[in-house]
C-alpha cells in the first residue's frame, strides 16, 4: 500500500509543524497528534481512488514525521541538524542503542571527518586597500598674487600615498593552517613591498602557536613566533617574539597581552612591548548588544597617550553605529567622530571626521565589502578651519543620503526581486506540489470538518468564518504590490478541539492544507472566528504561536 517518499519531500517538511507540537512535545503529544492525522488521513477511510491516492501520499508524510520524532535517536539528530543530518553518509553505523548525548558526540564526529575532507577546498582571503588623498588646496590656497601661476586656478588633489595587502588561509589539516600575505606601499614616490608566511598549529583546545617568515626590500628577513594559552577560563595570555634583520643589525622585539574577562561583556587588557616603539599599555574594553565603550592608558617611547571612546549600535535593519573618540597625548590631542551603516548583505560603508592640534582635519571614508577593506583617508587642511570640519561632516551625509535614495536602494530593490524570483522559480515544482497536496488534504478533511462543525454549533463553541495565509498589504505606500493569501479555513477548522485551536511556534505553511503562496516573502495568518455567537478576529505573523478564542480578539460591534 506505501508509496516511498523522495529526498526532495522528506527535505522540504518541518516534522513539527507537520504534526502541529511543539518542540518540546512529550511522547504522548506526538503519539496524539499522529492519531488524530492517521484518523484524518487514513487510506481505508477513502473509496475513491484519487482520495484514497492523495490520502495515502499524506498519510505516509505524517508517519515518517512521527517515526522521526518518536525515537529519541533520530529526535536527536533532527532537532540539531535537521533532517539532512539524517542522511549524511555514516549515520547507519551509529549504534541505536546510544543514549542521545552519545549519539550527538558521534554524529559530530563524522561531521568533523567530513570537514576534514573539505579542507583542501577552502581559503579565507582577506585584504586590505588605502589610498590617501592629500586635498589641502582645498581649503589652504596660495594668496591672489601667486594665482597668475599655471594651473593655479583650480585646487590641487593629489594621491600621496597607497597601501596594498593580501593574505590567504589554506587548512593542511584539521589543526595546521598555512597563511601566506604580501603588502605593497608607497609615500610621495618611495615604496616597496614585503611577503610573509605563516604556519598555524593548534596544539590544543587552551592554545595555538605560530611560526613566522618573512622577507621585504626595505628591511630584511624576519623570523617571528606567537603563542596563544588560555590560563583560565576568564584568563588568557598572547606573546609576540620577532627578530628583524637589516643593515644596522638584528633588532629584537617582544609583545605581550594579558587579558582577563572582567565579567560577561568586559575584557580588561595588559600588554607590554619591549623593543622597536617600547611601550606599556593597559585599556578596559566593554562591548554589548546596543555600545561599545574603550578606555586605554599608554606610557612609552616615543608616545604616551590617553584615550577614550564610545559606539552606539542601533537594533536596525542595517545595524547602523554612531561613535566618538578622545586622543590626548604627548603627540597632540585628536578629536574623532563618525557613523557606519550596513548598505548591503556583505558591504557595510563608514566615515569618521579627525579633528586634531596639530593634525589638522581629515575625513576618512572606510567600505567594507566581504572580507575586502577598501580605506581613504582625506587630509583635508593641516589647520582647524571651521568650514573643512563643516564640509567633512555635512559632505558625506548629503551625498550619502542622495546615493542610498537613488542609487543604492533602487538596486538593492532589485536584486531582492531577483532573488526572490530566482527562489520561486528554483521551489516552482515543489511548490506546485504542495500546492496539490494542500488541496488534497482539504478535500479528505471535508466529512471531518462537517461533523467539527456541527459539534461546535450545538455548544455555541468555536466556528472559523473565514481564514487567509499569506501576504497582505495593509501600507498605503505598498498598493502596487500584490496580495497573495490562501483560503485555510477548512484546515483551521479540522484543527479545532474542544472549542479551542493551538497553533505551535513554526512557520504555518507545514500544516496540514497549508503551502506557501509567496516564497521568500513576509507572511501572515488572518482569522475571523465566531465564538458563543459573538465575532471575533486575530492577525498572526507566520512564526508567532496562536492560541485561540481570546477575549482581546473580541471584534467591538458598538464601535
Amino acid at each position: 500500500m506505501a508509496t516511498a517518499l523522495s529526498e526532495e519531500e522528506l527535505d522540504n517538511e518541518d516534522y513539527y509543524s507537520l504534526l502541529n507540537v511543539r518542540r518540546e512535545a512529550s511522547s504522548e503529544e506526538l503519539k496524539a497528534a499522529y492519531r488524530r492525522l492517521c484518523m484524518l488521513y487514513h487510506p481505508d477511510k477513502h473509496r475513491d481512488p484519487e482520495l484514497k491516492s492523495q490520502a495515502e501520499r499524506l498519510f505516509n508524510l505524517v508517519h515518517q514525521a512521527y517515526e522521526v520524532l518518536s525515537d529519541p535517536q533520530t529526535r536527536a539528530i533532527y532537532d540539531i541538524y535537521g533532517k539532512r543530518g539524517l542522511e549524511m553518509e555514516g549515520w547507519e553505523v551509529v549504534e541505536r542503542r546510544r543514549t542521545p548525548a552519545e549519539i550527538r558526540e558521534e554524529f559530530e564526529r563524522l561531521q568533523r571527518e567530513r570537514e576534514e575532507r573539505r579542507l583542501q577546498q577552502r581559503t579565507n582571503p582577506k585584504g586590505t586597500i588605502s589610498v590617501g588623498i592629500d586635498a589641502t588646496d582645498l581649503f589652504d590656497r596660495y594668496e591672489e598674487e601667486y594665482e597668475d601661476v599655471s594651473g593655479s586656478g583650480f585646487p590641487q588633489i593629489e594621491i600621496n600615498k597607497m597601501h596594498i595587502s593580501q593574505s590567504i588561509e589554506a587548512p593542511l589539516t584539521a589543526t595546521d593552517t598555512a597563511i601566506l600575505s604580501g603588502s605593497l606601499s608607497t609615500q610621495n614616490g618611495n615604496g616597496g613591498g614585503s611577503i610573509n608566511f605563516a604556519l598555524r598549529r593548534v596544539t590544543s583546545a587552551k592554545g595555538w602557536g605560530e611560526l613566522e617568515f618573512g622577507a621585504g626590500d626595505l628591511q630584511g628577513p624576519l623570523f617571528g613566533l606567537k603563542l596563544f594559552r588560555n590560563l583560565t577560563p576568564r584568563c588568557f595570555v598572547t606573546t609576540n617574539c620577532a627578530l628583524q634583520f637589516s643593515s644596522r643589525g638584528i633588532r629584537p622585539g617582544l609583545t605581550t597581552v594579558l587579558a582577563r574577562n572582567l565579567d560577561r561583556n568586559t575584557v580588561g587588557y595588559l600588554q607590554w612591548r619591549w623593543g622597536i616603539q617600547s611601550a606599556m599599555n593597559t585599556s578596559i574594553v566593554r562591548d554589548t548588544k546596543t555600545s561599545h565603550f574603550t578606555v586605554a592608558l599608554q606610557l612609552g617611547i616615543p608616545h604616551s597617550f590617553a584615550l577614550i571612546s564610545y559606539q552606539h549600535k542601533f537594533q536596525d535593519d542595517d545595524q547602523t553605529r554612531v561613535k566618538g573618540s578622545l586622543k590626548a597625548g604627548f603627540f597632540g590631542t585628536v578629536v574623532e567622530y563618525g557613523a557606519e551603516r550596513k548598505i548591503s548583505r556583505h558591504s557595510v560603508l563608514g566615515a569618521a571626521v579627525s579633528v586634531g592640534v596639530p593634525q589638522g582635519v581629515s575625513l576618512k571614508v572606510k567600505l567594507n565589502r566581504a572580507s575586502q577593506t577598501y580605506f581613504f583617508p582625506v587630509h583635508l587642511t593641516d589647520q582647524l578651519l571651521p568650514s573643512a570640519v563643516f564640509y567633512a561632516t555635512v559632505g558625506p551625509l548629503v551625498v550619502y543620503f542622495a546615493l542610498h535614495r537613488l542609487v543604492i536602494k533602487p538596486y538593492l530593490r532589485a536584486q531582492k526581486e531577483k532573488e526572490l524570483e530566482k527562489q520561486r522559480e528554483s521551489t516552482a515544482t515543489d511548490i506546485l506540489q504542495k500546492k496539490q497536496e494542500a488541496e488534497a488534504a482539504v478535500r479528505l478533511m471535508q466529512e471531518s470538518v462537517r461533523r467539527i462543525i456541527e459539534a461546535e454549533e450545538s455548544r455555541m463553541g468555536l466556528i472559523i468564518v473565514n481564514a487567509w495565509y499569506g501576504k497582505f498589504v495593509n501600507d498605503k505606500s505598498k498598493k502596487s504590490e500584490k496580495v497573495k493569501v490562501i483560503d485555510v479555513t477548512v484546515p483551521l477548522q479540522c484543527l479545532v478541539k474542544d472549542s479551542k485551536l493551538i497553533l505551535t511556534e513554526a512557520s504555518k505553511a507545514g500544516l496540514p492544507g497549508f503551502y506557501d503562496p509567496c516564497v521568500g516573502e513576509e507572511k501572515n495568518l488572518k482569522v475571523l472566528y465566531q465564538f458563543r455567537g459573538v465575532l471575533h478576529q486575530v492577525m498572526a505573523l507566520d512564526n508567532e504561536a496562536l492560541r485561540i478564542p481570546k477575549q482581546s480578539h473580541r471584534i467591538d460591534t458598538d464601535g
